[in-house]
Protein backbone atom coordinates (compact mmCIF):
# COMPACT_ATOMS: atom_id res chain seq x y z
CA UNK A 1 0.00 0.00 0.00
CA UNK A 2 1.20 3.56 -0.59
CA UNK A 3 2.42 5.48 2.43
CA UNK A 4 -0.12 7.96 3.76
CA UNK A 5 0.85 11.36 2.51
CA UNK A 6 -0.80 13.08 5.46
CA UNK A 7 -2.75 12.13 8.56
CA UNK A 8 -5.95 13.56 10.13
CA UNK A 9 -7.45 16.14 10.34
CA UNK A 10 -9.37 15.73 7.11
CA UNK A 11 -8.14 17.95 4.26
CA UNK A 12 -9.39 21.52 4.53
CA UNK A 13 -9.58 24.14 1.82
CA UNK A 14 -7.78 27.41 2.31
CA UNK A 15 -11.03 29.04 1.21
CA UNK A 16 -12.77 27.65 4.30
CA UNK A 17 -10.59 29.76 6.57
CA UNK A 18 -9.18 32.67 4.62
CA UNK A 19 -10.67 36.12 4.68
CA UNK A 20 -11.28 37.44 1.22
CA UNK A 21 -11.21 34.05 -0.52
CA UNK A 22 -14.20 32.62 -2.32
CA UNK A 23 -15.50 29.61 -0.38
CA UNK A 24 -16.76 27.87 -3.52
CA UNK A 25 -13.30 27.78 -5.09
CA UNK A 26 -10.40 25.36 -4.80
CA UNK A 27 -12.68 22.45 -4.10
CA UNK A 28 -13.15 20.37 -7.22
CA UNK A 29 -10.98 17.79 -8.84
CA UNK A 30 -10.47 19.92 -11.93
CA UNK A 31 -9.16 22.88 -9.93
CA UNK A 32 -6.72 20.57 -8.15
CA UNK A 33 -5.73 19.07 -11.48
CA UNK A 34 -4.85 22.50 -12.92
CA UNK A 35 -2.92 23.51 -9.79
CA UNK A 36 -0.98 20.23 -9.87
CA UNK A 37 -0.10 20.81 -13.51
CA UNK A 38 1.07 24.37 -12.82
CA UNK A 39 3.21 23.10 -9.97
CA UNK A 40 5.02 20.75 -12.33
CA UNK A 41 5.15 23.05 -15.35
CA UNK A 42 5.84 26.73 -14.92
CA UNK A 43 4.59 29.19 -17.54
CA UNK A 44 2.11 27.12 -19.52
CA UNK A 45 -0.85 28.49 -21.44
CA UNK A 46 -4.56 27.76 -21.22
CA UNK A 47 -4.29 25.90 -24.52
CA UNK A 48 -1.54 23.66 -23.10
CA UNK A 49 -3.58 23.06 -19.95
CA UNK A 50 -6.49 21.90 -22.10
CA UNK A 51 -4.26 19.64 -24.19
CA UNK A 52 -2.65 18.02 -21.15
CA UNK A 53 -5.79 17.64 -19.02
CA UNK A 54 -8.44 16.94 -21.64
CA UNK A 55 -10.58 19.77 -20.29
CA UNK A 56 -12.53 21.95 -22.70
CA UNK A 57 -11.35 25.49 -23.45
CA UNK A 58 -14.41 26.89 -21.67
CA UNK A 59 -13.80 24.76 -18.55
CA UNK A 60 -10.15 25.78 -18.44
CA UNK A 61 -11.10 29.45 -18.74
CA UNK A 62 -13.59 29.18 -15.87
CA UNK A 63 -11.06 27.38 -13.64
CA UNK A 64 -8.23 29.77 -14.45
CA UNK A 65 -10.42 32.80 -13.80
CA UNK A 66 -11.53 31.38 -10.46
CA UNK A 67 -8.01 30.46 -9.33
CA UNK A 68 -6.72 33.85 -10.42
CA UNK A 69 -9.41 35.56 -8.35
CA UNK A 70 -8.34 33.44 -5.40
CA UNK A 71 -4.79 34.71 -5.88
CA UNK A 72 -3.46 31.17 -6.33
CA UNK A 73 -2.20 31.64 -9.89
CA UNK A 74 -0.71 34.57 -11.77
CA UNK A 75 -0.45 35.60 -15.40
CA UNK A 76 2.87 36.26 -17.10
CA UNK A 77 3.57 38.69 -19.91
CA UNK A 78 1.77 38.02 -23.17
CA UNK A 79 3.93 36.21 -25.72
CA UNK A 80 3.42 37.08 -29.37
CA UNK A 81 3.86 34.31 -31.89
CA UNK A 82 4.05 34.39 -35.64
CA UNK A 83 0.32 33.78 -36.09
CA UNK A 84 -2.76 34.23 -33.98
CA UNK A 85 -3.35 36.26 -30.83
CA UNK A 86 -0.67 36.49 -28.13
CA UNK A 87 -0.54 33.69 -25.56
CA UNK A 88 -0.43 34.37 -21.84
CA UNK A 89 1.66 32.00 -19.69
CA UNK A 90 0.29 31.00 -16.28
CA UNK A 91 2.11 29.94 -13.14
CA UNK A 92 1.45 29.45 -9.45
CA UNK A 93 1.50 32.66 -7.45
CA UNK A 94 4.25 32.20 -4.81
CA UNK A 95 2.20 34.35 -2.41
CA UNK A 96 -0.99 32.42 -3.08
CA UNK A 97 -0.43 30.09 -0.12
CA UNK A 98 2.12 29.38 2.58
CA UNK A 99 2.93 26.46 4.82
CA UNK A 100 5.03 25.75 7.89
CA UNK A 101 7.18 22.61 7.87
CA UNK A 102 8.75 21.01 10.92
CA UNK A 103 11.32 18.23 10.96
CA UNK A 104 12.27 16.56 14.23
CA UNK A 105 15.71 14.99 13.91
CA UNK A 106 17.96 13.25 16.40
CA UNK A 107 20.10 16.34 17.03
CA UNK A 108 17.86 19.27 16.20
CA UNK A 109 14.46 20.52 15.13
CA UNK A 110 14.07 22.57 11.95
CA UNK A 111 11.13 24.91 11.34
CA UNK A 112 10.64 26.50 7.91
CA UNK A 113 8.05 28.72 6.30
CA UNK A 114 7.68 28.09 2.57
CA UNK A 115 5.63 29.76 -0.13
CA UNK A 116 3.45 28.10 -2.76
CA UNK A 117 6.41 27.18 -4.97
CA UNK A 118 8.54 25.79 -2.14
CA UNK A 119 10.91 28.71 -1.56
CA UNK A 120 11.99 28.99 2.06
CA UNK A 121 10.89 32.35 3.49
CA UNK A 122 12.22 31.76 7.01
CA UNK A 123 14.12 29.01 8.82
CA UNK A 124 14.89 28.28 12.47
CA UNK A 125 17.10 25.52 13.88
CA UNK A 126 16.72 24.37 17.50
CA UNK A 127 19.48 22.07 18.77
CA UNK A 128 18.54 19.40 21.28
CA UNK A 129 20.16 19.53 24.68
CA UNK A 130 22.72 16.81 25.34
CA UNK A 131 20.75 15.90 28.46
CA UNK A 132 18.30 13.13 27.58
CA UNK A 133 15.57 14.46 29.87
CA UNK A 134 15.81 18.10 28.77
CA UNK A 135 13.29 19.43 26.26
CA UNK A 136 13.26 22.39 23.91
CA UNK A 137 9.47 22.28 23.66
CA UNK A 138 8.80 25.92 24.70
CA UNK A 139 11.33 27.13 22.13
CA UNK A 140 9.79 24.70 19.61
CA UNK A 141 6.36 26.33 19.95
CA UNK A 142 7.92 29.79 19.84
CA UNK A 143 9.76 28.93 16.63
CA UNK A 144 6.49 27.90 14.94
CA UNK A 145 4.80 31.10 16.11
CA UNK A 146 7.77 33.14 14.87
CA UNK A 147 7.66 31.48 11.43
CA UNK A 148 4.03 32.59 11.11
CA UNK A 149 4.81 36.04 12.49
CA UNK A 150 7.49 36.46 9.81
CA UNK A 151 4.65 36.81 7.31
CA UNK A 152 2.83 40.14 7.07
CA UNK A 153 -0.43 39.98 8.97
CA UNK A 154 -2.61 40.21 5.87
CA UNK A 155 -1.05 36.98 4.53
CA UNK A 156 -1.72 34.88 7.63
CA UNK A 157 -5.07 33.82 6.17
CA UNK A 158 -3.15 32.18 3.33
CA UNK A 159 -1.34 29.71 5.56
CA UNK A 160 -2.60 26.31 4.42
CA UNK A 161 -1.43 24.47 7.52
CA UNK A 162 1.54 22.97 9.30
CA UNK A 163 3.38 19.81 8.26
CA UNK A 164 5.17 17.71 10.85
CA UNK A 165 7.82 15.16 9.85
CA UNK A 166 8.68 12.66 12.59
CA UNK A 167 11.27 9.87 12.53
CA UNK A 168 9.81 6.42 12.03
CA UNK A 169 13.00 4.38 11.88
CA UNK A 170 13.53 2.69 15.25
CA UNK A 171 17.30 3.13 15.17
CA UNK A 172 16.96 6.89 14.62
CA UNK A 173 14.16 7.16 17.15
CA UNK A 174 16.52 5.80 19.76
CA UNK A 175 19.00 8.56 18.90
CA UNK A 176 16.38 11.22 19.60
CA UNK A 177 16.32 12.55 23.20
CA UNK A 178 13.79 10.66 25.30
CA UNK A 179 12.11 13.87 26.42
CA UNK A 180 11.34 14.68 22.77
CA UNK A 181 10.16 11.15 21.88
CA UNK A 182 7.71 11.12 24.77
CA UNK A 183 5.85 14.09 23.25
CA UNK A 184 5.47 12.68 19.73
CA UNK A 185 2.04 11.10 20.20
CA UNK A 186 0.53 14.35 21.48
CA UNK A 187 2.49 16.74 19.26
CA UNK A 188 -0.08 17.13 16.50
CA UNK A 189 -2.87 17.96 18.93
CA UNK A 190 -0.63 20.30 20.95
CA UNK A 191 0.49 22.30 17.93
CA UNK A 192 -3.05 22.59 16.58
CA UNK A 193 -4.34 23.75 19.94
CA UNK A 194 -1.58 26.29 20.62
CA UNK A 195 -0.91 27.59 17.11
CA UNK A 196 -4.41 27.33 15.63
CA UNK A 197 -3.72 25.77 12.22
CA UNK A 198 -4.40 22.21 11.00
CA UNK A 199 -1.38 19.91 11.38
CA UNK A 200 -0.53 17.09 8.96
CA UNK A 201 1.84 14.37 10.23
CA UNK A 202 4.07 12.12 8.17
CA UNK A 203 7.07 9.86 8.46
CA UNK A 204 10.12 12.07 7.84
CA UNK A 205 11.58 10.04 4.96
CA UNK A 206 8.26 9.87 3.14
CA UNK A 207 7.84 13.61 3.72
CA UNK A 208 11.29 14.28 2.21
CA UNK A 209 10.38 12.17 -0.82
CA UNK A 210 7.12 14.08 -1.22
CA UNK A 211 8.94 17.42 -1.01
CA UNK A 212 11.46 16.41 -3.68
CA UNK A 213 8.58 15.27 -5.88
CA UNK A 214 6.62 18.50 -5.39
CA UNK A 215 9.36 21.12 -5.36
CA UNK A 216 12.66 19.48 -6.33
CA UNK A 217 14.46 17.61 -9.09
CA UNK A 218 11.89 14.79 -9.08
CA UNK A 219 9.05 17.06 -10.27
CA UNK A 220 9.07 15.50 -13.71
CA UNK A 221 9.80 11.92 -12.65
CA UNK A 222 6.90 9.53 -12.20
CA UNK A 223 8.96 6.41 -11.33
CA UNK A 224 12.22 6.38 -9.39
CA UNK A 225 13.97 5.12 -6.27
CA UNK A 226 14.41 7.79 -3.63
CA UNK A 227 17.33 7.69 -1.20
CA UNK A 228 17.63 9.95 1.81
CA UNK A 229 21.10 10.30 3.28
CA UNK A 230 20.93 11.39 6.90
CA UNK A 231 22.26 9.80 10.05
CA UNK A 232 21.41 6.56 8.24
CA UNK A 233 20.56 5.76 4.61
CA UNK A 234 16.85 5.36 3.82
CA UNK A 235 14.89 4.65 0.66
CA UNK A 236 11.40 4.87 -0.79
CA UNK A 237 10.05 3.60 -4.11
CA UNK A 238 7.99 6.03 -6.19
CA UNK A 239 5.75 4.56 -8.91
CA UNK A 240 3.33 6.71 -10.88
CA UNK A 241 3.98 9.56 -8.41
CA UNK A 242 2.89 7.39 -5.45
CA UNK A 243 5.32 6.81 -2.58
CA UNK A 244 5.66 3.18 -1.48
CA UNK A 245 7.27 1.82 1.63
CA UNK A 246 8.55 -1.44 0.13
CA UNK A 247 10.37 -4.31 1.77
CA UNK A 248 13.54 -2.74 0.36
CA UNK A 249 12.70 0.61 2.00
CA UNK A 250 14.61 -0.06 5.16
CA UNK A 251 17.35 2.01 6.74
CA UNK A 252 20.99 1.10 6.48
CA UNK A 253 23.82 1.88 8.84
CA UNK A 254 25.95 3.54 6.16
CA UNK A 255 24.79 7.11 6.68
CA UNK A 256 26.53 10.18 8.03
CA UNK A 257 26.79 8.63 11.50
CA UNK A 258 29.00 5.93 9.98
CA UNK A 259 31.19 8.60 8.37
CA UNK A 260 31.44 10.40 11.70
CA UNK A 261 32.66 7.20 13.36
CA UNK A 262 35.21 6.60 10.59
CA UNK A 263 36.58 10.14 10.87
CA UNK A 264 36.92 9.87 14.64
CA UNK A 265 38.63 6.50 14.27
CA UNK A 266 41.18 8.05 11.94
CA UNK A 267 41.85 10.88 14.42
CA UNK A 268 39.96 13.63 12.54
CA UNK A 269 37.32 16.13 13.65
CA UNK A 270 33.85 15.54 12.16
CA UNK A 271 32.13 18.64 13.61
CA UNK A 272 31.21 20.07 10.17
CA UNK A 273 29.15 17.01 9.26
CA UNK A 274 26.02 18.19 11.02
CA UNK A 275 26.07 21.86 9.98
CA UNK A 276 23.35 22.57 7.42
CA UNK A 277 24.64 24.41 4.38
CA UNK A 278 28.32 24.08 5.33
CA UNK A 279 30.88 22.67 2.91
CA UNK A 280 32.76 19.65 4.15
CA UNK A 281 36.54 19.71 4.24
CA UNK A 282 38.29 16.72 2.74
CA UNK A 283 38.12 13.82 5.16
CA UNK A 284 40.61 11.80 3.16
CA UNK A 285 40.51 8.02 3.06
CA UNK A 286 37.75 7.86 5.71
CA UNK A 287 35.36 9.68 3.36
CA UNK A 288 36.52 7.76 0.29
CA UNK A 289 35.95 4.39 1.98
CA UNK A 290 32.58 5.56 3.29
CA UNK A 291 31.43 6.63 -0.16
CA UNK A 292 32.40 3.25 -1.60
CA UNK A 293 30.42 1.45 1.10
CA UNK A 294 27.45 3.79 0.61
CA UNK A 295 27.40 3.25 -3.15
CA UNK A 296 27.63 -0.53 -2.68
CA UNK A 297 24.56 -0.44 -0.44
CA UNK A 298 22.66 1.69 -2.94
CA UNK A 299 23.66 -0.72 -5.72
CA UNK A 300 22.37 -3.64 -3.67
CA UNK A 301 19.00 -1.94 -3.07
CA UNK A 302 18.61 -0.99 -6.72
CA UNK A 303 19.59 -4.48 -7.87
CA UNK A 304 17.03 -6.09 -5.58
CA UNK A 305 14.23 -3.85 -6.87
CA UNK A 306 15.22 -4.14 -10.53
CA UNK A 307 14.23 -7.81 -10.40
CA UNK A 308 10.62 -6.65 -10.08
CA UNK A 309 10.54 -2.99 -11.21
CA UNK A 310 12.24 -1.56 -14.34
CA UNK A 311 14.08 1.22 -12.50
CA UNK A 312 16.00 3.80 -14.51
CA UNK A 313 16.19 6.80 -12.17
CA UNK A 314 17.49 7.39 -8.65
CA UNK A 315 17.21 10.57 -6.58
CA UNK A 316 19.55 11.18 -3.65
CA UNK A 317 18.35 13.77 -1.13
CA UNK A 318 20.35 14.99 1.83
CA UNK A 319 21.34 17.99 3.92
CA UNK A 320 24.94 17.02 3.12
CA UNK A 321 26.65 19.42 0.68
CA UNK A 322 25.36 19.03 -2.85
CA UNK A 323 28.93 18.54 -4.08
CA UNK A 324 29.11 15.40 -1.92
CA UNK A 325 25.74 14.13 -3.20
CA UNK A 326 26.74 14.75 -6.81
CA UNK A 327 30.00 12.83 -6.30
CA UNK A 328 28.03 9.89 -4.87
CA UNK A 329 25.63 10.03 -7.83
CA UNK A 330 28.50 10.02 -10.33
CA UNK A 331 30.05 7.02 -8.63
CA UNK A 332 26.71 5.19 -8.63
CA UNK A 333 26.18 5.87 -12.34
CA UNK A 334 29.65 4.52 -13.12
CA UNK A 335 28.93 1.41 -11.08
CA UNK A 336 25.47 0.87 -12.64
CA UNK A 337 25.30 1.72 -16.36
CA UNK A 338 21.74 2.52 -17.39
CA UNK A 339 20.88 4.18 -14.07
CA UNK A 340 20.47 7.95 -13.96
CA UNK A 341 21.36 9.20 -10.46
CA UNK A 342 20.31 12.76 -9.60
CA UNK A 343 21.26 14.79 -6.52
CA UNK A 344 18.27 16.49 -4.91
CA UNK A 345 18.18 20.28 -5.00
CA UNK A 346 16.28 20.96 -1.78
CA UNK A 347 19.37 21.79 0.22
CA UNK A 348 19.79 22.25 3.98
CA UNK A 349 16.25 21.32 5.02
CA UNK A 350 14.79 18.58 2.77
CA UNK A 351 12.73 16.95 5.53
CA UNK A 352 11.30 20.25 6.79
CA UNK A 353 10.44 21.42 3.26
CA UNK A 354 8.91 17.99 2.65
CA UNK A 355 6.82 18.45 5.78
CA UNK A 356 5.70 21.85 4.48
CA UNK A 357 4.51 20.19 1.26
CA UNK A 358 1.93 18.12 3.17
CA UNK A 359 -0.74 20.83 3.62
CA UNK A 360 -0.33 21.83 -0.04
CA UNK A 361 -0.74 18.20 -1.16
CA UNK A 362 -3.80 17.73 0.98
CA UNK A 363 -5.61 20.94 0.16
CA UNK A 364 -4.67 21.84 -3.39
CA UNK A 365 -3.19 18.95 -5.37
CA UNK A 366 -4.46 15.82 -7.08
CA UNK A 367 -3.46 12.74 -5.11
Amino acid sequence: MPDMRFAPPNPLRIADRASGLNAVSVRGYNERLVLSLLLQSKDITRLEIGERTGLSAQTVSVIVRSLEQEGLIAKGEAQRGRVGPPTVPLSLNPEGAYSVGISVGHRQVEVVLVDFVGSIRSRTVLPFSTARQDTNHPQFMSAIAKAIADLPQHLHARIAGIGLALPGDQAELELTPMAARERFDALQEEVEREIGYPVYVQNDITAAAGGESMFGVAKHLSDYLFFYLGARLHSRLILNHQIYNTAAAVSFDVGILRLEDEIKRSGGSPSELWERGADWPSFGEAETAWQRELVEQMKSSIGALKQFVPLASVVLSSYAPQSVCKAICRELEQAMPGISAIAGNIERSPKAVGAASLPFSSRFMVE
